[in-house]
């Protein structure tokens, strides 16, 4: 029993091979005589290396230990899983009944959020209008008159906001019309009346009212110059006018009237979301001829007025002193 058991058959194995007895206790002292030897060299290679021996040991063991952690850990997490799926399949129904609350709670907040906003739309419209910002207020307008008369149809207590929208809705188009209509006829012409009034004041300066040079109108901004830019690569096409009034925006921090031009198109596009383009079209042509008539009126009376201040002037000059 000095050497481990398979030693041990390997001895026996050995002495077996021999018949004579004198040649086995030689064969046996030899085989002694060997395993003394390993065991003194495996004394000294453990005593050369026995610190990291034992680090290997130690280590080993910790990993060991690591791996029997991991196993019942892994262990504990499946039983924990199974016990939560029997848990969960028990308790599935009440699951999709919190869940399909949540959805439901999460929508009417949604819709309390969607009504306080509506309720402040009368205000801000207002306001908007008041600064002429219209393609906001017509924004403003159909997203609210949409809501009401969509999601928020059945809540009773929005019914007079709901009425007071859609009448603002039924009559935006008519302030639009009559903005475009000012600005069409009558903020177009003013710019060349008084154009007409600085080049008359200078001409005043010079003795020869002869000489007064004619007003030059090939530079002033107009609707048709609007729609027939070099911007556009066919002129008159429909696609690229429509690609340009899509490109319009209304800037809030700006005069919405310092370009005129500009401020059409917005009116425009707030009459296209109000869906009154035919409408629009109709008022433009019934009252074409009536413009055009105070467009001559009021350039006659610039154009007398003018030829008048013209005519005072020259006649004072020439008064003796």
């Amino acid at each position: 029993s000095k050497y481990p058991y398979f030693c041990n058959l390997f001895v026996l194995r050995t002495l077996s091979t021999s018949d004579d007895v004198e040649d086995r206790e030689t064969e046996k002292g030899r085989l002694e005589e060997a395993y003394e030897k390993c065991d003194r060299d495996l004394d000294e290679l453990i005593v050369q290396h026995y610190t990291e021996l034992t680090t290997a040991i130690r280590t080993y063991q910790s990993i060991t230990e690591r791996i029997t952690n991991s196993r019942n850990k892994i262990k504990q997490v499946k039983e924990n899983l199974l016990s939560c799926k029997m848990l969960l399949h028990c308790k599935r129904d009440e699951l999709r009944k919190l869940w399909i609350e949540g959805i439901e709670h999460k929508h009417v907040l949604n819709l309390l959020d969607e009504i306080e906003n509506i309720k402040q739309v009368p205000q801000k419209l207002e306001q908007c209008m008041a600064s002429k910002h219209y393609l906001n207020a017509t924004d403003m307008l159909v997203s609210a008159v949409d809501s009401l008369e969509g999601p928020l149809l059945q809540v009773e207590g929005l019914s007079d906001l709901r009425l007071e929208l859609h009448s603002k809705k039924m009559n935006m188009h008519l302030v639009l019309i009559d903005e475009l209509h000012r600005h069409l006829y009558i903020k177009s012409t003013n710019r060349v009346g008084q154009r007409n009034k600085e080049k008359g004041r200078i001409s005043s300066l010079v003795k020869d009212a002869s000489s007064v040079p004619l007003m030059d109108v090939t530079n002033l901004s107009t609707p048709r110059k609007f729609l027939e830019t070099s911007q556009f690569s066919t002129p008159g096409s429909a696609s690229m006018r429509e690609t340009s009034l899509l490109e319009i925006k209304e800037d809030v921090e700006l005069d919405p009237e310092e370009n005129s031009t500009v401020f059409m198109g917005i009116l425009i596009k707030g009459l296209a979301k109000l869906k009154k383009i035919p409408e629009t079209v109709k008022a433009i042509q019934d009252r074409l001829e009536q413009e055009l008539k105070q467009i001559v009126k009021r350039s006659t009376t610039q154009v007398a007025d003018n030829g008048y201040q013209r005519g005072e002037n020259l006649s004072q000059e020439n008064q003796p002193r």
